[in-house]
């Protein structure tokens, strides 16, 4: 089992940053490929970012220049830089770790982001 508590949530005005952390315990390791989805208010959840352990990233469009993933496999922690922030990056943000042995997906609890125009 895996446990992620995601923490960094915040209110912020449009084009101001956060940073998003997302600690990882239980049967973690540089094998899991970890990332982050989203849910706005009466929208479906949408992906955002991934990373591998080794550090290979992949961004929806909507983020691409604008947001960073990076983890540090030493802490068990991985992050989510947002810079120039807008409204539409309004949502709960939710952390994710794969499962390396069988299929299936570790999700954490949600940390609110808010940007106000």
């Amino acid at each position: 089992q895996v446990q992620l508590v995601e923490s960094g949530g915040g209110l912020v005005q449009a084009g101001g940053s956060l940073r998003l952390s997302c600690a990882a315990s239980g049967s973690i390791s540089r094998a899991n490929v970890m990332g982050w989805y989203r849910q706005a208010p009466g929208e479906q959840r949408e992906f955002v970012a991934s990373i591998t352990g080794g550090g290979s990233t992949n961004y929806a469009d909507s983020v691409k220049g604008r947001f960073t993933i990076s983890r540090d496999n030493a802490k068990n922690t991985m992050y989510l830089q947002m810079n120039s922030l807008i409204p539409e990056d309004t949502g709960v943000y939710y952390c994710y770790a794969d499962r390396v042995v069988r299929t299936g997906r570790f999700w954490g609890q949600g940390t609110q982001v808010t940007v106000s125009s």
